[in-house]
């Protein structure tokens, strides 16, 4: 009965140090600082290649084209609404 006792007892410390571990992780990824980091490394990484450290032309001009597209349809549509 006593090491049972003590044996469920040492699972329960330990069961306890685990969810207190896994809080911990959640709570450092739910920090917005952490949040704001992990998505400006994100960007970075489409735009910036990690290995060279050079810029990827393709996607800048990808999106260079999609927000010029986008203000030349907002400059019709006013043009056509007047």
């Amino acid at each position: 009965m006593t090491n049972e006792t003590s044996a469920l007892e040492h699972e329960i410390e330990e069961t306890r140090e685990r969810l207190a571990t896994t809080i911990d992780q959640l709570l450092y990824r739910a920090h917005p600082k952490t949040i704001v980091s992990r998505e400006v490394s994100s960007v970075r990484a489409h735009y910036v290649d990690p290995v060279t450290g050079q810029p990827r032309t393709d996607n800048i001009l990808k999106t260079v084209g999609g927000v010029v597209g986008v203000i030349v349809l907002f400059v019709i549509v006013r043009k056509v609404a007047r």
